[in-house]
């Protein structure tokens, strides 16, 4: 008996010493990462966001960037900003549970995040924008365009996650942390120091087979996904994006503004085959811009690109597939992260996990 004591005694000494851990990192990363923008309740949820006011005389409508998961508002401002400021309204802003932006009571799935744009568009004002979201952000995207038409004057998607892929697997430890006791426990004890070792080798894989740009985990504040309740939501977030897109796929053909989406054939994170291909068959008038050697972050590597999609519409003549051939020479001899990111393959339905 005095044995399991002493199992039970040092096992609970563990637990408590990756608590200990878990909120001292937490601390630094808040430290280290303040929030940089206002804050607005919007239906019991404390809303972090950039907004960057209409310059006089504004060449292209209000545009409205939606981040994808593992994120926050700084990593689609940094690269895409500094090409858009004087020349349109922009709002950037931490999804809910993200960055620095609460939970809520009612933000578990794209659609309600989708409402709290919205009303966070109105109440800065912003009657309709233009919608760009990166990866997850792609689902909510998308759920905006078909909710709120009145609000939408166009969607550009980035290497989009907004449809059903066959057995609907995501990463185990996503599963894991929205377990009730158990993935509270792994989440406040695990995740910070795990996530700390294999943050920089996860973010190679992101971006490969393209270079990852100096100082992107810290300047685009990645590490705050790496506290406890951040990393819920972001659980939350992904392992529910199978059964929501079940539901809301089939309905993509509802959606009317103009919409380009950006996708390339080197995606590790998600299967883009599935995803971009399906929203531009299932969005009448979609143009599919398909990017020879990119990986999953057309923000970053072809803000111009992304730019141009953005122009394209708001109504500008801009020739996109031109454009992607440059991007296309300027990354041809791209190979960051070979041997150690794998590409990613469609599973078989018969033989993907569920």
């Amino acid at each position: 008996m005095n044995l399991i004591y002493a199992a039970l005694a040092f096992l609970m000494a563990l637990v408590f010493g990756f608590v200990g851990v878990t909120r001292a990192g937490s601390w630094l990363i808040e430290r280290r990462n303040p929030p940089i923008g206002e804050f607005a309740d919007i239906d019991g949820g404390r809303i972090h966001y950039v907004h960057v006011p209409a310059p006089a005389n504004a060449e292209l409508p209000p545009i409205v960037f939606i981040h994808g998961a593992s994120a926050n508002l700084r990593d689609q401002m940094l690269p895409l900003r500094p090409l858009l400021e004087g020349r349109a309204e922009m709002l950037f802003f931490d999804r809910p549970g993200h960055g620095w932006s609460g939970r809520g009571t009612d933000n578990e799935n794209p659609s309600a995040q989708a409402n709290t744009i919205a009303a966070l568009m109105d109440r800065l004002g912003m009657k309709k924008a233009i919608i760009v979201g990166h990866s997850f952000g792609g689902v909510v995207t998308s759920a905006f365009g078909r909710e709120h038409p009145d609000k939408t004057l166009g969607l550009v998607f980035l290497a989009p996650a907004t449809h059903p892929w066959p057995g609907g697997a995501t990463a185990w430890y996503y599963d894991l942390t929205t377990m009730p006791v158990l993935g509270w426990l792994f989440s406040e004890t695990l995740t910070y120091p795990a996530g700390t070792l294999q943050m920089a080798e996860a973010t190679t894989c992101v971006f490969s087979p393209n270079k990852v740009p100096d100082n992107y985990l810290s300047s685009a504040s990645i590490p705050l996904v790496l506290r406890p309740t951040a990393f819920r939501a972001n659980a939350t977030d992904v392992a529910g994006l199978y059964r929501y897109a079940l539901g809301a796929a089939p309905r993509y053909n509802e959606i009317k503004a103009p919409t380009v989406v950006i996708s390339g054939d080197r995606d590790k994170v998600v299967y883009a085959t599935i995803h971009s291909v399906g929203l531009a068959r299932d969005i009448a008038g979609a143009e599919l811009v398909w990017v020879h050697n990119l990986g999953h972050k057309p923000d970053w590597i072809a803000p111009d690109l992304t730019v141009g999609a953005i122009e394209k519409v708001a109504g500008k003549s801009i020739d996109l597939q031109a454009m992607a051939r440059t991007v296309e020479a300027r990354i041809a001899g791209d190979a960051y992260g070979a041997g150690r990111c794998a590409d990613i393959k469609v599973p078989q339905a018969e033989l993907a996990p569920t």
